[in-house]
């Protein structure tokens, strides 16, 4: 048996999340059944994180137990043909210990939120962004988002079907940037809660535009209730960046 460990690139549009679902496709769904016509074996593709429906990955790290000896290079370009046309591809592959596991020995995960703060209608990166028509003051968001970086109870910002333990988690990074009509949002953590990042881009978002102050977030956090959120952003301009692991 080899243990392989996957990184992932994907659009999310088309598929239910990351995990498989009942009630539509996923991106875990389209590699198993890729990798079970490969091997004739059935498995479980192990990512390093969930995702939400819409939701699009630039390096999600993964693994995958496989019986049959094959090379990894093969094995990776076996399963690109097999996903073809999807828009889903692995971008490396390699053997790893057996006791690796994407998602539990994972230290750290990041994720990046893409604004276009522009009136005009999208076209390429429709579905690649959240397009925000009115004028985002950037610094305002970045001096709010610091607020929240640090050890905090985030249950403000966690969905009502979040299943982890304890709402309490450690913000290391919420930098907030402009490039043009490009607006990126950088976070990263341990680990986060169920729509965490959506539910702080939206809020900072208010306080971009006016609608909440520096004081408003601050409120929201301390609030520890879901009723307190302002505002949940759309999953489009949300990717998985990255996944860290122990040297």
């Amino acid at each position: 048996m080899t243990r392989f460990a996957l990184t992932i690139e994907f659009d999310g549009r088309p598929y239910m999340g990351w995990q498989r679902q009942k009630h539509g496709p996923s991106v875990q769904q389209a590699l198993e059944e890729a990798i079970q016509r490969i091997t004739g074996q059935d498995c479980i593709v192990m990512g390093a994180g969930r995702t939400d429906a819409g939701v699009h990955a630039v390096a999600m790290r993964a693994h995958v137990d496989i019986e049959k000896p094959l090379p990894a290079f093969r094995f990776m370009e076996a399963i690109n043909a097999q996903l073809r046309p999807a828009p889903i591809a692995v971008l490396a592959c390699e053997e790893v210990a057996p006791e690796w596991h994407a998602r539990f020995s994972c230290i750290g995960r990041s994720y990046e939120y893409r604004i276009i703060n522009r009136r005009a209608p999208l076209t390429w990166d429709k579905g690649l962004c959240w397009q925000y028509p009115k004028a985002l003051d950037t610094d305002a968001m970045h001096d709010a988002a610091q607020l929240l970086i640090g050890l905090h109870d985030f249950t403000t910002f966690r969905s009502a079907h979040c299943q982890a333990e304890s709402p309490v988690k450690t913000l290391d990074k919420l930098d907030v940037s402009r490039h043009g009509q490009d607006i990126i949002i950088e976070t990263a953590a341990r680990s986060f809660l169920h729509h965490q990042v959506r539910s702080m881009v939206g809020c900072l978002v208010l306080v971009g535009v006016g609608r909440w102050t520096k004081d408003d977030l601050q409120g929201a956090l301390q609030a520890a209730d879901r009723a307190a959120l302002g505002l949940n952003a759309p999953p489009d301009g949300l990717f998985f960046v990255n996944a860290l692991y122990p040297a």
